[in-house]
């Protein structure tokens, strides 16, 4: 796994010095995109993710920005400062899609290494009838 988080920090790196810091999240996804693509390694775009509530499956209830190998979950952001709500945003998609793996990235930063967060879920997956109780 330390492997693939290295190929995709590198892969997040060289998107960062290629565009710099400012642009819109989106323009970071899709470049991301297509380096993962270029570096042959497997990835989901804007992958649905559905929550359960009080027994009743609700589909496309949040979308996680790119999924690597099935197995790693990478929340883009653009913003001044990365702030805990959007550690707990990414713990709480890889609660519910079972995942341990999720790396947070910050593209609006000078130096791309400050704006890495690297998140574990030590829980198994999750309902949203099960999250409130917590």
């Amino acid at each position: 796994m330390e492997k693939l988080t290295e190929q995709i920090i590198a892969s997040a790196i060289e998107v960062h010095r290629t565009l710099g810091p400012g642009l819109l999240e989106s323009a970071y996804e899709e470049c991301l995109a297509k380096e993962l693509a270029l570096r042959h390694i497997p990835f989901a775009r804007q992958v649905p993710l559905s929550i359960e509530y009080k027994g009743t499956s609700i589909d496309f209830a949040y979308r996680m920005d790119l999924v690597v190998n099935d197995s790693v979950v990478l929340e883009l952001k653009t913003v001044e400062t990365l702030l805990p709500i959007h550690q707990v945003q990414l713990l709480t998609y890889l609660k519910l899609s079972g995942k341990n793996l999720g790396l947070l990235i910050n593209f609006h930063v000078p130096l791309l290494k400050n704006g890495i967060k690297r998140i574990v879920n030590n829980y198994k997956k999750i309902s949203a009838t099960s999250a409130s109780l917590r």
